[in-house]
């Protein structure tokens, strides 16, 4: 059962991005499609990023999801279980993390770093399999999976030391992403 905060959050987004219309929606998901998924990836959807796609499936934007930087994949297409993109977009987080790792990078919070790289690999994946599961929502833009959870910002996760904040909560995020600011500056604005 979804909470009903995080429920009119995530319906509040899809409809921002249908008003956008920039991008291609089909019918949302259903509960057993959701099950499927779940089952598959080993997460729980987290209750606004359910609603959020169950209200409608956004699946391409044009223009946009052509980009031929690897990290941007656009809107998962979460039909498609088998698909490579698809694993490899849920993916991104824990692998992008461990590759930091294995060029050095060491989160504080984990104590004494191993020298040993083979040991330090291993560590550091026992350690990642206890951190929360992050959850694509477009290109490397993600949410903590969770279900009973809601409103938690919308991270860009590029690699373990570059990530930001892309929107306050789910609605939010859709406004930053795709909503053209109205520059109002004279001048300044010609220019933009």
């Amino acid at each position: 059962m979804t909470n009903d905060a995080g429920a009119a959050l995530g319906i509040e987004a899809a409809r921002r991005l249908a008003q956008l219309g920039l991008v291609d929606i089909q019918p949302g998901l259903t509960d057993a499609e959701f099950l499927s998924i779940e089952r598959r990836f080993g997460f729980e959807f987290a209750d606004d990023h359910r609603a959020f796609l169950t209200a409608g499936l956004p699946v391409w934007t044009p223009g946009h999801d052509d980009h031929p930087d690897k990290a941007s994949w656009g809107w998962p297409n979460w039909r498609q279980l088998d698909s490579t993109t698809l694993h490899e977009q849920v993916d991104w987080p824990l692998a992008t993390a461990l590759d930091g790792i294995q060029r050095g990078e060491w989160p504080p919070g984990w104590n004494r770093r191993p020298h040993d790289l083979a040991r330090r690999i291993a560590k550091a994946q026992r350690l990642l399999a206890d951190v929360p599961r992050m959850v694509p929502v477009y290109a490397h833009r993600y949410l903590p999976a969770g279900r009973g959870s809601s409103g938690h910002p919308v991270l860009s996760i590029h690699r373990l030391t570059d990530i930001i904040v892309y929107g306050n909560d789910l609605a939010h995020y859709i406004d930053q992403e795709f909503r053209e600011p109205q520059v109002t500056v004279t001048f300044w604005r010609d220019y933009v």
